[in-house]
């Protein structure tokens, strides 16, 4: 255990501790001497000489400490080595924790949830998926070196990551009866496109109709396809653009686009500037069906061939409305479903210090006492004439 100062600059301020001795020396002579007409005569005798002397000694002594702990508290003072090593089990929602209590007995481990916070085993199940992998990596920075850490998990765990944690220490790995929630299935609406065509051109429209059905759950459900001649006005920004009209793309749909819109071009449309930087849709054998690029805070996409079966047979393949929809839909979620014996942590990772203590708080606390005795000290009826 070692007391440390982050800003030893602050110790300056212990010279105000002269402050309170000049104060009392200062004050010690509020009485003053009257001659008598008697004694005026008498042959002086030399006067004693003065001794420094200081009264009230509780209250100088007190005043003292207060700017003695002022300065001490400038300084930042903190206070490394007091770290608590005892043992550690966490468990992961879903394991019953009534067991839990049972095995661990009248052992010194601390119990906590392996959630947000880490609230105690006695508090209520927390709700929702933890991040498995990342609770751990924060625990055991968190935790001292040389602290024992229990993990309690159920067979299979739902919200681990991509790969097994890698922490500094030597994990308890136990695997109960139990299991997690499953996290809810994320909804995914089918898109909703926009198409503008030339006017007598509906090359390809078909296709699009065909496959905007296929992405309906029943007839009920209202049709995901709106089509127009392409002087109509466009479709709000969070809604697909399918732009089937040849030649340069007109000023208000680059600016659509440049808003944050999204938009499928035919092939024969062409857009300045446009550099393909990624292909998000290729056939069977490699080759590119559409290509993509940024435009603004937008999206821009372009088939690479005409909407015809002739030129892209995969417009009459059965994949053909996934395929499509692939392209606006969202980037999926990946898969956080894994049995708990295949993400047991290793070791090898960094060791990162315990923070120290700081001790600035309970300084605080301490002074403000301390003022409260002084001012009671001072103001008291009893007290002496000189301070």
């Amino acid at each position: 255990m070692s007391l440390a100062l982050l800003l030893p600059a602050g110790l300056a301020a212990l010279a105000a501790l002269l402050l309170p001795l000049l104060l009392h020396l200062a004050r010690r002579h509020e009485q003053t001497p009257t001659d008598f007409a008697a004694l005026r005569w008498l042959r002086q005798k030399p006067k004693p000489r003065h001794r420094i002397r200081f009264d009230e000694w509780p209250l100088l002594l007190l005043r003292l400490l207060l700017l003695a702990l002022l300065a001490l508290w400038l300084a930042k003072p903190v206070l490394s080595g007091m770290d608590d090593t005892g043992p550690r089990v966490v468990v992961v929602p879903g394991v019953d924790a009534a067991a839990v209590r049972g095995q661990a007995g009248n052992s010194k481990a601390r119990l906590h949830w392996l959630a947000s916070g880490f609230p105690s085993l006695d508090e209520t199940a927390p709700e929702g998926t933890p991040a498995i992998g990342s609770l751990l990596r924060q625990l055991d920075a968190e935790l001292p070196a040389g602290a024992p850490l229990t993990v309690v998990v159920p067979a299979t765990l739902q919200g681990a990551d991509a790969e097994r944690p890698v922490l500094s220490r030597t994990v308890t790995w136990t695997v109960v009866d139990g299991a997690m929630p499953s996290a809810p299935a994320p909804s995914l609406q089918p898109p909703s496109l926009t198409v503008r065509h030339a006017a007598g051109n509906d090359t390809g429209l078909r296709y699009l109709r065909a496959a905007t059905h296929a992405w309906q759950s029943n007839a009920a459900t209202p049709s995901s396809l709106q089509v127009g001649a392409q002087d109509e006005a466009l479709p709000a920004i969070t809604r697909p653009l399918v732009w089937l009209v040849p030649g340069p793309l007109p000023a208000p749909v680059v600016q659509w686009i440049a808003s944050g819109g999204t938009a499928l071009l035919a092939n024969d449309s062409t857009l300045d500037g446009f550099a393909a930087d990624a292909t998000p849709w290729r056939d069977a054998d490699g080759v590119a069906m559409v290509e993509s690029a940024m435009l603004g805070k937008g999206r821009v996409l372009r088939f690479t061939r005409p909407l015809r079966p002739d030129a892209m047979p995969a417009l009459v393949e059965a994949d053909f409305p996934q395929q499509l929809r692939a392209l606006f839909d969202a980037p999926s979620v990946a898969p956080g479903r894994v049995m708990a014996t295949d993400y047991a942590p290793i070791t090898g990772g960094a060791t990162y210090p315990v923070a120290p203590r700081d001790l600035q708080p309970w300084l605080a606390l301490l002074i403000a006492l301390l003022v409260l005795v002084e001012r009671w000290m001072a103001t008291r009826r009893t007290r002496s004439v000189a301070p």
